[in-house]
């Protein structure tokens, strides 16, 4: 049996989300809608050259919203989508920086930490 998935926000994501605005936080959960399901697309893609992390991208406005995230299948119920910090870009391309603070976060996650 396949387990569900979940989508949880760590605090400095649940505040991005929180002061976005109303028309791009729409779009954001509706790709969490969407991957909650098993729906998948260019809307939540691994990035490239990191450890495992994740992004929920939309865009709104001229602008890019991403969503950091990684997996956790180590629970039995279901399997996790762990979302880490957001940013509002008005290019497509990621920080590297942003990709690096993701897997500390996902390190000290999976260590206990949080």
């Amino acid at each position: 049996m396949i387990k569900p998935i979940e989508i949880v926000l760590l605090p400095e994501a649940d505040k991005f989300v929180d002061k976005i605005e109303n028309s791009a936080r729409k779009k954001l959960f509706y790709a969490i809608r969407k991957t909650k399901m098993r729906i998948y697309g260019d809307w939540f893609e691994k990035l490239k050259s990191s450890n495992d992390i994740f992004e929920f991208r939309v865009k709104d406005s001229n602008k890019f919203f991403r969503l950091f995230a990684f997996w956790d299948s180590t629970g039995d119920p279901e399997t996790l989508i762990v979302c880490t910090h957001g940013l509002i870009k008005k290019t497509n391309k990621t920080p590297k920086q942003d990709i690096e603070k993701a897997e500390t976060i996902k390190e000290k996650y999976f260590k206990g930490l949080l």
